[in-house]
């Protein structure tokens, strides 16, 4: 059990990134680097104690920098997670414009968002965890949202098995916040074929109906007798089919917002590895890899193909400043935002 540093490589600019390696007394090992608070990889047992790497992602910085061969692989992503229609918002009667990064909106964070900053790194410890402290201040007016945010992101990695994520926010001016970690996981291992067979279940009975731009319609669908349907376990690609391009929705957790609550639960038949997530946030965004289309190489030399990982980001709902009677994503001064997510992995 321990936490190791090592440089990862600079940015254009020469700024240094460094990487960081917790171990813990089951030999479960994740590595986190200081660029967009990365989850580089994350190695954990199958039923039969093999470790293997089970997130998508690059051997070197570089892979990292160019948003052609990183579609947001184990990052952290903000300010506002997921997309605002019309890369705008209105807040206490003012008019806010961002960067149009998605066609005409804007999709995590922007151009430069959490994602592809460096982030200020203090390591810790604690009784049957280690864990890496990192912070960032996005000033006001960055990528055309107000405030100073200051933002802490704690990543531990407990002797239990979880990997816990806790963010916090404060801010000197309303704005919006939305924080999540983007993730791809394939429970096979990195590269090892598609997710399609993989079972999953949502703690969650309604979804959010998007437009062709994946921009929530406002409405609430209900999840039963539709393809969304995961409220038992079932194969990803059971009905893949009939949702055109694959998932990419935001489930409306059941009970969500009111305290840790399990949202997903995946296992994996061949490796007996199974994931389950709990989360403070009111929502998760089920996503497939849908525009992974074989032209990035990843990690050993692993091509990645349509479909080979799955996201699974706990958040807020998708354009909530957009959407007054969606829970207020909204963070003022003299608030602090507040929000855990656990990842706990079994066997079976």
């Amino acid at each position: 059990m321990g936490i190791q540093k090592e440089p990862f490589g600079q940015l254009p600019d020469g700024t240094p990134v460094d990487i960081y390696t917790l171990v813990n007394k089951n030999g479960v090992k994740t590595r986190i680097a200081t660029y967009g608070g990365t989850i580089v990889s994350l190695e954990v047992p199958d039923k039969n104690g093999k470790l293997a790497d089970i997130v998508l992602g690059h051997d070197t910085l570089a892979g990292y920098l160019n948003r052609k061969t990183d579609p947001y692989f184990g990052a952290l992503v903000g300010r506002y997670a997921n997309r605002i229609a019309k890369a705008g918002f209105i807040l206490d009667g003012v008019a806010y414009h961002l960067a149009k990064n998605d066609g005409e909106n804007t999709l995590h964070g922007g151009l430069r968002g959490f994602d592809a900053v460096v982030w200020q790194a203090e390591p810790i410890k604690a009784a049957g965890a280690v864990g890496l402290k990192l912070t960032y201040l996005s000033k006001d007016g960055e990528e055309g949202y107000p405030g100073n945010l200051s933002c802490t992101v704690v990543y531990t990695l407990t002797d239990e098995d979880e990997l816990k994520i806790a963010y916090e926010a404060t801010t000197d001016k309303a704005t919006p916040v939305n924080l999540t970690n983007h993730s791809y996981f394939n429970l096979s291992g990195q590269g090892v074929g598609d997710i399609l067979g993989e079972d999953l279940t949502l703690n969650a009975d309604a979804y959010l109906p998007v437009t062709s731009g994946l921009i929530p319609t406002g409405a609430l669908g209900q999840v039963k007798g539709t393809p969304y349907d995961f409220t038992t376990a079932k194969e990803i690609g059971l009905d893949i089919g009939k949702v055109k391009g694959g998932y990419d929705n935001c489930y409306i957790i059941r009970g969500g917002g009111a305290g840790l609550t399990l949202a997903a639960r995946v296992s994996d038949r061949a490796t007996g590895r199974v994931l389950e997530i709990s989360t403070t946030e009111p929502a998760i965004q089920f996503y497939t890899g849908n525009f992974l289309d074989g032209t990035i190489v990843g990690k050993a030399g692993k091509v990645y193909k349509q479909h080979c990982g799955f996201c699974l980001e706990t958040q807020h709902y998708p354009d909530s400043p957009n959407h007054p009677h969606f829970p207020s994503a909204i963070l003022g001064p003299g608030q602090v935002f507040k929000s855990e997510t656990v990842h706990k992995f079994l066997n079976e």
